[in-house]
Formats: structure tokens, C-alpha cells, sequence
């Protein structure tokens, strides 16, 4: 063969001839298929395990490590996102056995200073899986003094019916509340869940956080999370909801606006006396404005109103 440009030309031209090519095919056919055969086999074997492979993701919670020494303890807070998807690259069987809770998304704040950080996640898969991707890469949050304060137990309970009045007890009567400075700057009070007790029944409920606003708390740790609310009292008692009447203004004033809370009182006595009482008239003095003022129930001898009535009133001179 030629190794000259000319000669380069000219085995190209041959190669292009049907006939030369036809001719050059056929020449130790049978080897040359078979080693096509062999290498096409040694492909499908050494690649079998990777075209097996699938892809399937999965909501990891991030768990948080602090080995930062110091007498003041330190807690995490605001975690942005608290949980990272992370997606697993393995044969098919293995990843339906897995969970969530079989992988573990770690943010390491060892030695972060308090105050806001942008950290990266590390991200261990279980065996026989490979880590393809995940995301978010790093997590927000905020680094803070660990506080804790011990709490006394609010009662909340469900409203009663208007001929009972309830009695609870609640053991533990205080409990421990610990959490972030920031997070627990927010708390003002500690309550039982909300639940409808029959006369003597007791039941295990959960704590709620509150903030001044009535709005859960969250990032607390409550020591217990749980307690024993049992109702002492023995059920149903002479009480009825009787509505509140207003007497009418002096000569010379008007009422524009009038709004009484609440717009029935609560009142204890006598099953008869009860009976007979279907409203209690109620006594408030009036002057020009907009303001609230008490009412002074007037109740017969022998019962008693369990709330406290007032009015918000808008009042004006009458026109000459």
C-alpha cells in the first residue's frame, strides 16, 4: 500500500466502490462476526449492574451536631429548610426496602459563633446505594443559648354545658420548658390541649406553647410533654345562662351604640329559683361619649352571676 498523498486518494476512491467493499466484507466473515458477537456479550455483562440502576429521592430530617465545649449550652434554631431531599442511585429492590429515617442529613455548627450561619449538609446513604444528588447543598439557621424555665400548667378546656361548672386538677401542676433564647422570649404561657371531660374522668393530654397572641410555640423541648387533667367535680349543677337587660338612659341622653359582654351571664342558685328567672336586669350609668362601663347585675337573694358583665356604649345628648 502507498503512503504517499497520491496513494491515500486512490484507497479511498477503492473503499468507495460497492464492489471492493462487498469483496473486503466478506473476507473472514465468520471471524469477524463472531468477535462482534464476543464483544457485544463482554458489554452486556460488565454494564448489566449500572443499566439496573434507578434513581428515587427522599425527605431526610436534618439532624443537628454541636461539639462546641463551653458552660452555656447552645441550641439550633429557624433551620431553612429543616429537611433536604435527597435522591439515591441503586437496584430497584434495595431502595423500596428504604425510608427516610435509613439515611441521615447532618448539619455540623461545631464552632459556629451564635448568631445566623449558611452551612453545608453532609448527606450518609445506606450500602449498596450512591448518593446522586440532594438539595438543597446548605442549610440556614440560626445559632443560640439553650434557656430553661419551669412553667406552671394553664387549663383550657372545652366550653361547658350552661348547667355545669367544671372543676379540674392537673398533675404535674409545673413542668420544665427549654428551648433557644429567641424562641423562648416568645413563650407566655403553657396549656393543656383542649378536651370535653366527663364528671370524674381523667385522660392523659399534650402541652401547647402559647405566645401572648395565642399562637403555638415550636423548636420546645417540655419536660413532660404530657399531663393527667382529671375533672373533680360531680357533674351536672344548678346553673343557668340567664340574658342581661340594660335600664334606660336618664331623660336627655341617647344610646346610638350598645354592646354587652357577655350578652348572658351565668348565674347560680336554687333549681327553682332558677326557673323562674329568665333574665337579670342590669344597672349602668350613663354619660356622653363612647366608653365601656360596668354593669351592676341586679340579682335576686340567693343567686350569684359567675361572670362579670360590662358594656362599650356610645351615648350622645338628645337634640333640644
Amino acid at each position: 500500500m502507498s503512503t504517499s498523498p497520491a496513494g491515500w486518494g486512490t484507497d479511498a476512491r477503492r473503499w468507495l466502490r460497492p464492489a471492493y467493499l462487498w469483496r473486503r466484507l466478506r473476507h473472514n466473515f465468520w471471524p469477524k462476526l463472531l468477535s462482534l458477537l464476543v464483544a457485544v456479550s463482554l458489554w452486556a455483562v460488565t454494564t448489566a449492574d449500572r443499566r439496573a440502576n434507578v434513581e428515587q429521592g427522599y425527605d431526610v430530617p436534618i439532624t443537628v451536631r454541636d461539639s462546641t465545649g463551653g458552660a452555656a449550652s447552645r441550641a439550633v434554631s429557624n433551620l431553612t429548610p429543616d429537611t433536604v431531599r435527597v435522591t439515591l442511585s441503586g437496584r430497584p429492590e434495595r431502595l423500596r426496602e428504604l425510608r427516610g429515617a435509613n439515611i441521615e442529613a447532618v448539619l455540623d455548627v461545631t464552632g459556629v459563633p451564635e448568631g445566623g450561619f449558611n452551612r453545608p449538609l453532609t448527606v450518609s446513604v445506606p450500602s449498596g446505594t450512591t448518593l446522586a444528588r440532594k438539595s438543597p447543598e446548605r442549610v440556614q439557621g440560626f445559632v443560640d443559648t439553650q434557656l430553661s424555665r419551669t412553667m406552671p400548667v394553664i387549663v383550657a378546656v372545652a366550653t361547658p354545658p350552661e348547667d355545669s361548672l367544671p372543676r379540674y386538677t392537673v398533675s404535674p401542676s409545673q413542668v420544665t420548658v427549654s428551648g433557644p433564647s429567641q424562641v423562648m422570649s416568645s413563650v407566655s404561657r403553657l396549656v393543656v390541649s383542649p378536651v370535653s371531660l366527663g364528671a370524674g374522668e381523667a385522660r392523659e393530654v399534650p402541652l401547647l406553647a402559647l405566645t401572648t397572641a395565642g399562637q403555638p410555640v415550636a423548636n420546645l423541648n417540655v419536660t413532660p410533654t404530657t399531663v393527667t387533667l382529671r375533672r373533680i367535680d360531680s357533674g351536672a349543677f344548678p346553673v343557668k345562662a340567664v340574658r342581661v337587660v340594660l335600664n334606660d338612659p336618664p331623660e336627655g341622653l341617647i344610646v346610638t351604640a350598645s354592646s354587652v359582654q357577655p350578652s348572658a351571664v351565668r348565674v347560680v342558685a336554687a333549681p327553682d329559683l332558677l326557673g323562674r328567672l329568665q333574665e337579670v336586669a342590669g344597672r349602668v350609668a350613663y354619660r356622653p361619649g363612647t366608653y365601656t362601663a360596668p354593669v351592676t347585675l341586679n340579682l335576686p337573694a340567693g343567686a350569684q352571676a359567675l361572670e362579670n358583665v360590662s358594656v362599650s356604649l356610645t351615648v350622645q345628648r338628645a337634640p333640644q
